[in-house]
């Protein structure tokens, strides 16, 4: 006899198809009866469908989606792997449409489904706004952000970050005791970016600048992942949500963007200046509700347009492969070393992390059962390419090191490199095992996932230890 749920009611039996409410198993039947009227599919297909449906739509309903929309979203998913049930999807468009709406109708979700929505989207709203008041809150205070600098470079992170927490917090409901391991780390943060004497010519504020907000988005990630951070599909949820979230920040300060160019113009024509009001409120305060925002927009819309990141991965694998393997041989032809300034080294890292975050989302929309292909190889090419890249730079840095002694940035940089290094290696001997059909295609995510807090703790590390340990300067 199994255990009840703590609600008191038995567990569903995995091996029964689930059984819904009357609305539900209506559109169910519908969708049945639809299939039914098909020639090309037998009675027993039909079966064998509704139960990988109705599997779909009680996991969907369990992660919190509305009865309707986790319907609407099981026959999506189903569609990529049945051309009848694409069909249906296809033909019944409208109401994948209507699922976008941020406030949906209440004959489309039902009133509890529309109401939750209506609740978190206020909710999403209030936290954006909380966000754009601790932009200004300073200046209550007289900071002045034309001037003070470093107080900004300190906690430009903690006007953004902590209120994002706090909504999937909210949303996640997480226990007292989570929320207050979160609250105590972003307050030691807050603590360690005040507290050191930096000055705004410190290397080590700029390093402690770039750093410290990586590490504190793992904190939000542990908010997001809601009790799950430490199983790796937690921490690809989070990932995969931060590629969306990522694009819908670009679209929104794009349309942002648009927004204030055209009100600066057509104010011109009144006699009216809009820049200074845009430049001081609109803008900083903008930005940072657009964080929550966006976050916002990617957990409604979960499930029904989350794949953004992926196409976009498929599109510049191949153009990122061809950049580094077009500069490697460059660096073989001209003859010349690489320069290891700290510009060039950070938009040299950044386009390692690039290639990572290529891998990882490619990784994650593919299909474990679906046969090695052509795209496959590209990505063995560019993890090659990167790594050898790594190598080059790797060495540059160290006989700079070697020759005028460590520093800050060159520390910083060696640092990171060697963390990249370990990841590109490994990335590409799994990805080689795959090829030659020795390991599967999810051991490489499991490694990226794995690897993840690698990247935290090496941020942490320094924005936490170098000011001190390189003089606070």
């Amino acid at each position: 006899m199994t255990a009840p749920t703590p609600d008191g009611m038995a567990p569903r039996d995995p091996s029964v198809p689930p059984s819904f409410d009357a609305p539900l198993e209506a559109q169910v039947a519908r969708w049945r009866e639809y299939l039914r009227h098909r020639q090309a599919i037998h009675a027993v297909d039909i079966a064998e469908l509704e139960d990988h449906l109705r599997e779909q739509v009680a996991g969907l309903m369990d992660g919190g989606l509305a009865a309707d929309e986790a319907f609407l979203v099981a026959v999506k998913r189903l569609g990529a792997v049945d051309a009848l049930s694409r069909e249906f999807a296809r033909e019944h468009a409208d109401r994948l449409w209507k699922q976008l709406m941020a406030f949906p109708d209440d004959h489309i979700e039902g009133p509890d489904g529309a109401r939750r929505t209506r609740t978190e989207a206020v909710a999403a709203f209030a936290f954006a706004l909380l966000a754009a008041l601790l932009v200004k809150l300073p200046e209550l205070f007289g900071v002045n952000p034309d001037t003070d600098d470093v107080f900004y470079a300190r906690n430009l992170a903690f006007f953004v970050l902590p209120p994002l927490a706090a909504f999937f917090a909210w949303k996640r409901r997480l226990a007292a005791g989570t929320v207050r391991a979160l609250a105590l780390a972003f307050a030691a943060a807050l603590v360690v970016a005040n507290a050191y004497p930096l000055s705004a010519k410190a290397d080590t504020l700029t390093l402690q600048a770039m750093h410290l907000p990586i590490a504190l988005w793992l904190l939000v990630g542990v908010a997001y992942a809601g009790g799950r951070w430490r199983e790796g599909s937690g921490r690809m949820d989070f990932v995969r949500h931060t590629g969306e979230q990522f694009i819908y920040f670009v679209l929104i300060a794009l349309g942002g963007g648009a927004l204030m160019g055209t009100s600066v113009a057509i104010f011109q024509a009144i006699g009216i200046d809009l820049e200074p009001v845009l430049q001081s409120w609109i803008a900083p305060c903008g930005a940072a509700g657009a964080m929550i925002v966006s976050a916002w927009l990617v957990e409604a819309k979960q499930s029904v347009i989350e794949n953004m990141a992926p196409v976009l991965t498929r599109l510049f694998t191949p153009l990122f492969a061809v950049a580094l393997l077009v500069f490697l041989g460059a660096l073989a032809w001209s003859g010349q070393g690489f320069r290891a300034d700290r510009d060039l080294l950070i938009a040299f890292d950044l386009v390692l992390v690039l290639v990572l975050a290529l891998l990882l989302y490619a990784t994650s929309a593919r299909d474990p059962r679906a046969p090695r292909s052509l795209f496959d190889g590209v990505q063995l090419v560019l993890l090659l390419a990167a790594l050898a890249a790594d190598v080059v730079a790797l060495g540059t840095m160290a006989a700079r090191i070697d020759a005028l002694g460590f520093t800050p940035n060159r520390t910083a940089a060696l640092g990171l490199n060697l963390v990249l290094l370990v990841n590109l290696a490994w990335s590409a001997v799994l990805s080689v095992r795959f090829l030659r059909g020795r390991g599967p295609v999810a051991a490489l995510e499991q490694w990226q996932v794995a690897y993840l807090p690698v990247y935290g703790v090496w941020a942490a590390a320094v924005a936490v230890a170098f000011p001190p340990l390189f003089g606070f300067r």
